[in-house]
């Protein structure tokens, strides 16, 4: 993004001298004595968004106001929701979500030549790095040949996809990728391509640093706040529109100090940290909010652990967890491989722009909250979402009382104290059952663990908790324990450095000899990839109605995500994945009953297997070298043969080709107006769905797999596509055919206007059942728009920007929920979509809506942000009743957006304008 020279701000722009080299930069403290306002006490995270202000100050799109509006806001107690226009130095994305973003520019290009206007200014203005890494499946696993039969099995399904990444390398500006198999995005942008202080020339040629931002098209881009790069996850629509130059419009956030004190005992790891962490924020409530780490407890956390605790924001709901710079992220920088003249300038411009943590870092928070590192336990969370915290010792039990709610029974458990030594309490009536697998000589039951994935960005970032599954891994071997015959268990490491380092230690050996072979580097089972269990075992799944567990290294177990085999999803530290394997049950209690029995056949319990921490320390010091990190990292965009042999075209315009089931034209932009239109009030809307609390994006867009009778299995079955070859939700974001028919079809989903129904389904116009998709377009031809009702937490989860696109597609004009997470209420607004938040204690329930309603929202001609407008109900025996909703059009922007049918169409108009 060009840097320019702001009228009033001119004299905060000072130079800095590193290593013999000046370097220009915007300072806070210069703006404190130009009259700006006092910024000292600033939380670190919220400089960096003030120094963006400083950079971009014009007078027009960022007023010395803005920059004033900082200093009022530490004045007030860190409380002063202002609009601001933030511009990220850069913009990040993986291939799930990087393929319909490039999707919508080449439909852009279209567009902007159909107004009359020059293809190539839409062309990305920022750095654009899109990491492919969501595409890679387990079909094999547990033997030497998973990783490269994986390998070839995901070119064969995502060629098409893959030429059309290459083209858009070839046709856009700015505009990198990096190729399959080398990493997961988030983790190759924390180990290589994130710099901590960003450098570019301004238009005057002078260098300028500043802050390293970004903003990505994955909600765990958070992960990066870890080593002080400010960046948070938001939909495709909002990443493409910055990339084009528009700046993000944002309130000044609130900023939530988390103060870490203490230090981690012995037996605990990152991850159990970071459960703990999550359900603390989820129940304090931090959504829309920033929230910085502080404290002593900072000098005994290592990066990587940042990492993991920046990483889940999205689970506890924050924009973002930031951590500021110190000693520790100088150390990671240079153990990564970043040259020391780039290291030399992050401590001189974090410590002279006030952005330095050091024993005196005490800033003005919004709210505080504090947690004694030294109190962690070893924890798991499950079994659907991320916050439903439970220590290790409570594990069995809890997973007893999951199966009982399952089947409906009270199972009066004793009322003993569940700490006392003994037997796990007994339920009066025992709801497990269990099934004979065909075939094989054992049976599954309620709890059993069909798959154990080391898996994920959020820990197999992180060397101490991989080190760590290594060595039980090594110690199991040791003792002659194996997985259990019915575990699928697989190792995707989130970058070939960890590969590196499990050799080096020779730990990868220990891992294949239990059945943790290399199967890909990529997200696979978190985001839904996690491949065909056996075929029996899903038979007797099926038959017997059980609860078949999952217990991986991620940071998403939301319902219908892992598998479809899969009933409960439990979030686990690398080490505790291994000895659930080894386990085979979540009924195994993992502190006092044995995993199974060493080749004289003595018990061997989760004690006799776990490293030390100086273990898994001294192991990291000898193994995780910065020239690891260099050698992987050397020809980072270069990619193996495979990649380099993908053919595509050399063109500015992309030739769509019509018979592909990956890639097609969207109707976003066909047929535009050069005009905008007006937002005009909804009149005789009828509800599409009616749905609970914590609906979560992968609930209303799923990634995984689909089968054959859904209506996206048909649209590929009509076109002669096998079943086989179906691949996911998630490969398949590039043709919105197929996404509208997967738009609120995950298997869990639970439309209340259906009673004891799971799945995608709906009442038609005619008030029989049917699928969702059926009968949004049944709607559409008759020119009835749609609505949907929601709960707390609508849109929680990922920045799948698929779940705004695809409700807009369904003809849905608002939503009304009693919250919104972040992401999904921006991507709703990006796409044309209103929503709203319901008044005075109103909630679906409440009001009895059953979804035989009609819905009218008036107000909507003059509205302004945030304004609350009158929603009339229409009952289906033609009782009336009107309540008042809050408008979530946030900002003044946001009006303009939804005038437009979207943000993509406000800029494609203005572009073409401009031309």
């Amino acid at each position: 993004m060009p840097i320019t020279v702001g009228l009033d701000t001119a004299k905060t722009r000072k130079t800095l001298s590193v290593n013999g080299k000046t370097i220009s930069y915007y300072s806070i403290p210069a703006a404190t004595q130009a009259g700006l306002g006092e910024f000292s006490n600033l939380p670190a995270a919220l400089k960096v968004v003030l120094e963006n202000m400083l950079r971009f100050e014009d007078g027009k799109t960022v007023s010395v106001e803005d920059i004033k509006a900082f200093a009022e806001w530490g004045a007030k107690g860190g409380k002063n929701p202002r609009e601001i226009a933030y511009r990220p130095a850069r913009v990040l994305m993986q291939d799930f979500t990087g393929v319909p973003a490039v999707v919508d520019l080449a439909a852009m290009r279209d567009g902007i030549v159909a107004l009359g206007g020059d293809a190539e200014k839409i062309n990305p203005l920022n750095p654009v790095d899109l990491v492919i890494d969501h595409s890679v499946m387990i079909d094999e696993f547990g033997n030497p040949r998973a990783f490269q039969m994986n390998v070839d099995r995901e070119y064969e399904r995502n060629m098409e996809r893959y030429q059309f990444l290459k083209w858009g390398q070839g046709a856009f500006n700015n505009f990198r990728v990096v190729p399959p198999g080398t990493g997961i995005c988030h983790q190759v942008n924390l180990e290589y391509l994130s710099q901590t202080v960003w450098t570019d020339v301004d238009q005057n040629g002078d260098e300028v640093a500043y802050p390293d931002t970004l903003v990505g098209t994955d909600s765990h881009t958070t992960m990066v706040n870890g080593a002080a790069v400010l960046g948070w996850g938001v939909g495709g629509i909002e990443a493409e529109a910055a990339m084009l130059g528009q700046p993000i419009s944002m309130l000044i956030p609130e900023v939530v100090g988390f103060e870490l004190t203490g230090r981690m005992m012995e037996g605990t790891t990152g991850t159990d940290l970071v459960l703990k962490v999550v359900e603390m924020l989820r129940a304090k409530g931090v959504v829309g909010k920033f929230v910085e780490f502080y404290g002593a407890g900072l000098d005994h956390l290592p990066l990587a652990d940042r990492a993991t605790i920046a990483n889940m924001a999205p689970e506890y709901g924050a924009t973002c967890g930031f951590f500021p710079i110190d000693n520790e992220t100088l150390r990671y920088l240079r153990t990564t491989g970043r040259d020391e003249d780039r290291v030399a300038l992050v401590e001189a411009y974090a410590k002279e722009n006030g952005m330095w943590r050091d024993e005196g870092y005490a800033p003005i928070y919004t709210d505080t909250l504090t947690l004694d590192m030294g109190t962690i336990v070893p924890a798991i969370s499950g079994p659907k979402r991320p916050q439903d915290y439970t220590t290790l010792d409570k594990a069995a039990p809890a997973f007893l009382d999951v199966v009982a709610e399952y089947r409906g029974i009270d199972t009066h458990q004793a009322a003993q104290d569940m700490a006392d030594e003994g037997p796990t309490p007994v339920p009066a009536q025992d709801p497990r059952k269990s099934i004979k697998v065909a075939g094989e000589d054992y049976e599954l039951r309620d709890g059993s663990v069909v798959i154990a994935s080391i898996t994920s960005c959020t820990n197999t970032s992180n060397p101490y908790v991989m080190i760590g599954a290594g060595l039980v891994a090594r110690k199991a071997r040791a003792l002659g324990l194996t997985r259990k015959p019915w575990v699928k268990t697989s190792l995707a490491p989130g970058s070939q450095v960890v590969s590196a380092y499990l050799e080096a230690a020779g730990l990868q050996e220990d891992l294949d000899a239990i059945g943790f072979n290399l199967v890909g580097y990529g997200c696979t089972t978190c985001i839904g990839n996690s491949g065909p269990i056996q075929k029996e075992l899903s038979e007797a799944i099926a038959a017997g109605d059980l609860v078949a567990t999952s217990v991986l290294s991620g940071n998403r177990n939301f319902e219908g995500r892992i598998s479809p085999d899969v009933r409960a999803n439990y979030l686990a530290s690398p080490p505790l994945v291994v000895a659930y394997a080894l386990a085979g049950d979540m009924n195994v209690d993992m502190v006092n009953d044995p995993l199974g029995q060493d080749r004289d056949g003595n018990d061997v319990y989760l004690k006799d297997i776990w490293p030390t921490t100086k273990e898994i320390a001294d192991l990291v010091q000898q193994t995780v070298t910065r020239e690891a990190f260099l050698t992987k990292y050397a020809d980072v965009f270069k990619g193996d043969e495979k990649w380099q042999s993908v053919e595509t075209t050399d063109s500015q315009t992309y030739d769509w080709p019509p018979t592909s089931t990956y890639v097609q034209n969207p109707p976003y932009f066909q047929g535009m107006s050069a005009e905008p239109g007006t937002i005009t009030n909804i009149e005789g809307a009828r509800v599409l769905a009616l749905l609970g609390d914590m609906i979560t994006t992968d609930h209303i867009s799923p990634a995984g797999s689909f089968k054959d009778a859904t209506p996206a299995g048909q649209y590929l079955i009509d076109r002669q596509v096998p079943v086989r070859e179906f691949n996911s939700y998630g490969s398949r974001r590039g043709n919105h055919e197929v996404m509208m028919r997967g738009t609120f079809a995950n298997i869990r989903i639970k439309n209340e206007m259906l009673e004891g129904v799971e799945g995608g389904y709906t009442k038609g116009p005619d008030g029989a059942q049917t699928s969702i998709f059926d009968a949004a377009m049944a709607y559409q031809d008759a020119g009835v728009p749609l609505v949907i009702f929601g709960g707390e937490q609508y849109g929680a989860g990922s920045s799948r920007d698929w779940a705004a696109k695809g409700t807009a597609l369904l003809g849905v004009k608002a939503v009304i929920a009693e919250s919104f997470e972040r992401i999904h209420r921006s991507n709703l607004v990006g796409m044309g979509v209103i929503p709203f938040e319901f008044t005075g204690g109103d909630t679906r329930k409440s009001l009895n809506l059953t979804g035989d309603e009609t819905v009218a929202i008036h107000g909507l001609d003059t509205i302004q942000p945030l304004q609350e407008v009158p929603c009339t109900i229409t009952y289906a025996d033609g009782r009336e009743t009107t309540v008042m909703l809050k408008c979530r059009i946030d900002t003044a922007i946001e009006i303009e957006y939804i005038e437009h049918g979207g943000v993509l169409h406000y800029v494609l108009r203005n572009l073409a304008k401009s031309a």
